[in-house]
């Protein structure tokens, strides 16, 4: 070996980003060619209730030789809380969109009403305003936060939330439910992995179990939101339930706040294990 010889640099991964195809601020390819900028290994497109824009980040993430998992986060509930699900290594994304389309539809009348809740309040925002921002994404809680901005009915992004529509607030309005074990379901019978995303405090063992026995695969361990305590935690209670781990920034296009593309640092090794799972056909 000779005295300059160095050791290749480690692989990360990043397995929760979002883009304009739901909630987040940049374009899928947009988003792949910031992974690339961040030397990721790989990176999955996990966007809300949608999988429209897998075959853009794909593309880019050909050009530019960042592999993309294909993803989707979905909104459950689990007894009386909520609960978000990551699909990842999804074989049959058209499985899914045509299970997403009336999850979507779901998502424009939870809008329609909390717009209905706001001009009640004085509040004259119009469904116009919100489809203006959502564009062709599904749409969210977070376009409607970008109109009130825009039109100067808050000061600024969250204040939308504090205020207005965010849980026990005047214009919230809960999203129908949608129970975990369906949306495992959904994800297996489009091939993929089912794992929670950003459990925090609340992945028990026994919670834990009672999911696995459900059919969930594996779990989000590293995310913004958990401390390092936790995070050492929650890889030891994956890997007591023989659960798979998962972690990613959550990174939504913005250059505010902690969620930073590739800044969780998770490592190659767990993508591999979730390519083992699946290749070995382990799945529920």
């Amino acid at each position: 070996m000779t005295d300059n010889a160095t050791s290749p640099a480690p692989a990360f991964v990043d397995l929760q980003v979002h883009s304009t195809a739901s909630d987040g601020a940049l374009p899928p390819a947009a988003v792949v060619e910031a992974a690339a900028a961040a030397q990721l290994h790989a990176m999955a497109l996990t966007d809300h209730d949608t999988v429209d824009g897998l075959a853009e980040a794909e593309d880019a993430g050909r050009r530019l030789g960042v592999r993309i998992v294909r993803g989707v986060e979905l909104s459950t509930y689990f007894v009386d809380d909520e609960l978000h699900l990551l699909g990842l290594h999804l074989a049959h994304p058209d499985t899914m969109a045509a299970a997403l389309e009336r999850l979507k539809a779901d998502r424009v009348a939870r809008a329609e009403e909390i717009v209905e809740i706001l001009n009640r309040h004085g509040v004259p925002l119009t469904m116009e305003a919100v489809r203006a921002e959502a564009g062709d994404a599904a749409v969210g809680r977070p376009h409607i936060a970008r109109a009130m901005v825009a039109g100067g009915w808050v000061g600024e992004f969250r204040d939308a939330f504090d205020k207005w529509i965010g849980w026990k607030r005047p214009a919230y309005v809960p999203r129908e439910r949608f129970e975990v074990a369906d949306a495992i379901t959904l994800v297996h019978e489009a091939g993929g992995l089912a794992v929670w995303a950003h459990p925090g405090e609340s992945a028990t063992i026994p919670r834990l179990t009672r999911l696995k026995a459900l059919g969930l695969d594996g779990v989000e361990c590293l995310h913004p939101s958990h401390p390092p305590y936790l995070v050492t935690r929650l890889v030891e209670h994956a890997e007591k339930v023989e659960l798979l781990p998962s972690g990613g920034s959550d990174w939504h296009g913005t250059l505010e706040g902690p969620r930073r593309l590739g800044g969780q640092l998770v490592p190659k090794v767990w993508l591999d294990w979730q390519d083992e799972a699946i290749a070995r056909g382990r799945i529920g």
